[in-house]
């Protein structure tokens, strides 16, 4: 398998997509009070009849004719793979949508059809509607790395199987902020081409284009040429997304874009905003009056995570729901806000949807490859009327928790403790979140491991910029025999956060951090080594670890 190719040296911290200035136009507040032209009028093209969510009039309407307002938020998925957990919190809070971050594997580790599956899955078990993004295209032609919508709308069709059949509860948003302020005139001509492209491939969801220059479209090239990009849509099923930052930082001027998409019967929806930003001061309680003046939706960023200099745009700290921020608290529960204003999708609505039969049990897991500190586990298929989506598979220890989720009828088990006895079982999930009666269980005794103590780890900085950094550790076998599957665990010093990770798969809790092998660097041979590399953030300096223990056994720190 071929090792994953670490990102490039950066100089701002790469998970952050609200890093980049805005520039304003000269004179923006008198030309958008000033503007006199006339609205355009619409005309519908022919279409295929609707499979899902489709736009009539421009209204976002359910299948059923239900017109949907989203009210959510955005949750970083593509960073936080450990925290698909949050959407149950998202739920809780009152949304009715998630905009999930996904990426094409361009500029961040690729989220495949099976994640993309689950992810569907999860959001369809907690009642939200999926609006799925790719991060990649942010800033196309000013930010380095980033792709073009073209090569997003490739990434689509390459995870189309966990797509289809889902029109009902996923929109697809093809690229996030797909120009920055250089080349932008080129996003007319390539939106157009995406959504042709994603056509062609068969694609009948409802689609969602984002503005250019960093989603604000302060140049207006998306609100001057969003007729023709509608109507270029064969399936006429595209919805247009503003980002509201500092370019709207007045009443007026949110009220004026949004007005003209409406009076000229085009979908419009703010598919991000907060409550400040480096590049001016937003007008949040605009934004949140006028689109609930006017019917639109609305997407707020983000749930948590944030680095870069932006932690305020988070909803809740460190991903705890319990503990509402300022700006979450303004979101969630202030006027016009989530709590008071949202309303589920009728699909969810009792006797919408139609499948309430879950899945058949799965068959009891058999356990293979078991080491240290990890064991393979595969089952029987279950079945189901309408298609099974995913598995859960939890350990039961007392209570049940869940281990991991797949598409797959097999997975891997990382992280196990040496010597210790573990009990599994399986859940199947369907498409409208079904769940099956759990599996018979298999009982798994991981190995001893290798040495105690035979190992040392190297950890250095290798680049760092304001608010983040580039890390990695050499993990070396001191000892005579090899390794075979390992869990590595620290304690960062200060307020590190770890967002991305190549050679292992991180869970971090406060500072304290555990890393499981990869596939491809399970294997440690006697005298050998292995590479981790990892971005973070980090607000308060960045002091390095001092102490690391290999499946428990504590390592020497060269």
């Amino acid at each position: 398998m071929k090792s994953p190719t670490p990102p490039p040296a950066r100089t701002s911290a790469p998970p952050s997509p609200r890093t980049a200035a805005f520039p304003r136009a000269a004179g923006l507040v008198t030309a958008l009070l000033g503007l006199l032209l006339p609205l355009l009028s619409i005309g519908t093209p022919a279409h295929a009849a609707p499979t899902g969510f489709h736009v009539e009039n421009g209204r976002l309407l359910e299948a059923s004719g239900n017109d949907f307002v989203m009210r959510g938020v955005n949750h970083a998925h593509t960073w936080y793979a450990d925290r698909i957990g949050s959407l149950a919190h998202i739920k809780a809070k009152g949304a009715n949508t998630v905009r999930v971050v996904l990426s094409s594997g361009d500029r961040w580790t690729a989220n495949d059809a099976a994640d993309v599956a689950n992810v569907v899955a999860q959001c369809k078990q907690n009642r939200l509607i999926c609006v799925l993004e790719v991060h990649d295209t942010t800033g196309y032609g000013e930010q380095s790395g980033a792709v073009t919508l073209s090569r997003a709308a490739d990434y689509w069709i390459g995870v189309r199987s966990a797509l289809t059949g889902q029109e009902d509860h996923v929109i697809v948003n093809i690229g996030n902020e797909p120009h920055g302020n250089t080349g932008y005139a080129n996003w007319t001509a390539d939106t157009k081409a995406a959504i042709q492209k994603l056509r062609d491939a068969g694609f009948d969801h409802t689609l969602m284009v984002d503005a250019p220059n960093w989603g604000q479209d302060w140049a207006f090239t998306m609100r001057d040429n969003a007729a023709s990009v509608f109507a270029a849509d064969p399936d006429a099923n595209t919805v247009f997304s503003i980002h509201m930052y500092g370019v709207f930082d007045t009443a007026a001027e949110v009220s004026d874009y949004l007005g003209r998409f409406v009076s000229a019967r085009l979908p419009i929806v703010v598919g991000e905003f907060g409550h400040d930003h480096s590049d001016g001061n937003p007008d949040e309680d605009a934004i949140l009056a006028v689109t609930q003046q006017l019917g639109l939706g609305y997407l707020g960023w983000s749930w948590s995570g944030n680095g870069g200099g932006v932690e305020y745009l988070d909803m809740v700290t460190n991903f705890d729901p319990a503990r509402l921020t300022s700006w979450g608290q303004r979101l969630f529960n202030g006027a016009n806000g989530i709590a008071a204003t949202s309303e589920e999708a009728e699909i969810y609505s009792s006797g919408s949807g139609g499948d309430t039969t879950a899945p058949t049990a799965p068959g009891t897991p058999a356990a293979s490859s078991v080491t240290s500190s990890s064991a393979t586990l595969s089952w029987a298929a279950a079945t189901d009327g309408t298609g099974v989506t995913g598995y859960d598979v939890v350990r039961i220890s007392g209570g049940e928790t869940v281990a991991t989720t797949t598409a797959s009828t097999s997975a891997t088990l990382t992280g196990l403790t040496p010597e210790t006895s573990y009990t599994f079982a399986v859940y199947a999930r369907d498409a409208a979140g079904n769940r099956s009666p759990r599996s018979g269980t298999v009982t798994v005794t991981t190995s001893s491991g290798g040495s105690q103590g035979s190992c040392a780890v190297a950890y250095r900085v290798t680049n760092q910029w304001p608010g983040g950094f580039q890390g990695e550790v050499v993990i070396r076998n001191t000892g005579g025999t090899g390794i075979h599957g390992w869990t590595l665990d620290w304690a960062f010093p200060g307020a590190q956060r770890i967002t991305n990770m190549w050679g292992g798969t991180p869970v971090q809790t406060g500072p304290e951090v555990s890393v499981a092998s990869a596939p491809y660097t399970a294997s440690i041979p006697a005298a050998g080594s292995v590479t981790l590399g990892f971005t973070a953030t980090t607000t308060d300096g960045n002091p390095g670890p001092s102490a690391f223990t290999l499946n428990g056994a504590a390592c020497s720190v060269t």
